[in-house]
């Protein structure tokens, strides 16, 4: 029986009930009824000043993925929009994955960085080499990072993921400063994730890969990965610990969609349940090519036609929660699906162990094929051109809006007044100290256009008030 306050990974993370969503979802995808139900309960209302989503259920939330009718799509699609807007308004929030060492004892199949792979060379960098990396970074504007590890206790112990995050927050170079690290390490001990909660990390991302237990063992085959119901549970291990941001995501093409699509809802049902706070974001990769990788060993992919349904039937589902999608997707995919609810992107990014300091981009410790290898500016420039706003933000976590903060002002529409003068703002700062000519062209004239029209005043005063300062060489603000 499904229960999503249950602690056990096989209760909330039910298979046979994931299985008869699946068949609901089916037997009523064509179900007008319902489905016009499912899309007004859905959609934003107006509460007072503030505008609100209920977001919908798995078995809800499964319906719209599994109807193909054309006009219901664009309808989906029309409302995965509005709602991103209402949630997180015209803002991109920018950030870098940092890759730390690729040892690992596990045996993934998916993963180049399995114990097998002999065709991969083995690295880990020295604090010396993090520091280098990190000043890389920094020289391309960049303010957030998303720290990456193989499983491997006696190279990649906790005391050097921790030694490593210091020496991240301690570089300052010039203007630069790394100000919220994110950490995607393997599931650990409660005892571990206090360890990085005191080392003051952003949000604890870990991946599912597959909500499919006996797929997931296959997948899985040696390692302390193998332990379905041990990664599974990870969240509420590290939320037990006092990290109350964490971030979920599948690796889409493991298994079929729909399964993976219910257990991802169903595991940010648990998590509101148990712990009273959400997922802070939901990331989407897909399987992608790589060392020793084929992803045509999987017979799960799925089509960018799909793969964007999915995005904004999550984002209707889950509307509070941030969307990430990282350079795994070509600019064409980035581009069609940030409308639909996508809210974080990374730039600029190289998925190789100390790839930053490298002149050519080093393809043999490579994680997975990087499709968009633009640079940063380039990213920055593309995202204005399209009307969004690049956000260096990294205010909430600093300032303590995280967890229940953070979601309580977010699921009532008052987040948008902290996030988008801050946005401008570190917008602003990169313009000053890192873009392009074309490109800090662009972004004054967004920047005034958009100071035009914020409706309140006070914000409106506030912005121009700390962008002037910024001006002036002051830059103690938390951003």
């Amino acid at each position: 029986m499904y229960d999503k306050s249950s602690l056990n990974a096989e209760d909330f993370i039910n298979h046979e009930e994931i299985l008869e969503t699946i068949e609901y979802a089916e037997k009523n995808k064509n179900n007008m009824e319902l489905i016009n139900q499912i899309l007004d309960k859905a959609a934003p209302k107006k509460v007072g000043d503030s505008v609100v989503c209920r977001g919908l259920n798995h078995r809800e939330a499964s319906v719209l993925l599994a109807c193909e009718i054309p006009e219901i799509t664009e309808r989906m699609n029309k409302l995965a929009e509005e709602i991103k807007l209402a949630y997180y308004g015209n803002r991109i929030v920018i950030f870098a994955p940092l890759y730390l060492s690729n040892y690992c004892v596990n045996g993934c199949l998916y993963c180049p960085y399995h114990l097998k792979n002999k065709e991969i060379p083995r690295k880990k960098l020295t604090q010396k080499e993090v520091e280098e990396e990190v000043i890389a970074l920094q020289d391309m504007g960049h303010k957030r990072l998303a720290i990456e590890a193989g499983e491997d206790p006696v190279n990649n112990p906790i005391e050097y993921i921790i030694d490593c995050i210091k020496t991240i927050y301690s570089v300052k170079h010039k203007n630069g400063a790394i100000r919220r690290v994110n950490v995607n390490i393997a599931a650990t001990s409660v005892e571990e994730y206090k360890m990085l909660k005191d080392a003051e990390i952003g949000t604890y991302i870990l991946f599912q890969e597959t909500y499919n237990k006996k797929v997931y063992e296959e997948l899985h085959p040696t390692g302390p990965k193998h332990n379905y119901d041990y990664h599974t549970e990870a969240m509420d291990r590290a939320m037990e610990a006092g990290i109350d941001d964490v971030g979920l995501g599948v690796l889409f093409g493991l298994e079929g969609y729909k399964y993976e699509f219910a257990g991802l809802l169903m595991h940010a049902e648990h998590l509101e349940a148990v712990h009273g706070v959400g997922p802070h974001t939901i990331s989407v990769p897909r399987v992608k090519k790589a060392s020793d990788i084929d992803p045509k060993q999987f017979d799960n992919g799925i089509s960018d036609e799909i793969f964007a349904k999915i995005i904004a039937a999550i984002r209707i589902a889950v509307p509070y929660t941030g969307m990430i999608i990282s350079t795994r997707e070509s600019e064409e995919v980035r581009q069609k699906v940030l409308k639909l609810g996508v809210s974080q992107i990374s730039g600029g990014s190289r998925t190789s162990v100390g790839g930053y300091t490298e002149e050519e981009r080093p393809t043999d410790t490579e994680q997975f094929d990087v499709s968009d290898q633009r640079t940063l500016d380039e990213v920055v420039k593309w995202l204005m051109e399209l009307g969004y706003i690049p956000s260096f933000c990294t205010a909430c976590y600093r300032e303590g809006r995280t967890g229940d903060r953070f979601m309580s002002l977010c699921k009532n529409g008052q987040i948008l007044n902290c996030c988008h003068p801050n946005a401008l703002m570190t917008l602003k700062e990169y313009l000053m100290d890192y873009a392009a000519e074309e490109t800090k062209a662009i972004g004054e004239a967004l920047i005034k256009a958009e100071l035009e029209r914020i409706p309140k005043e006070k914000v409106k005063e506030i912005a121009k008030d700390h962008l002037e300062k910024i001006e002036q060489g002051i830059r103690d603000f938390r951003f």
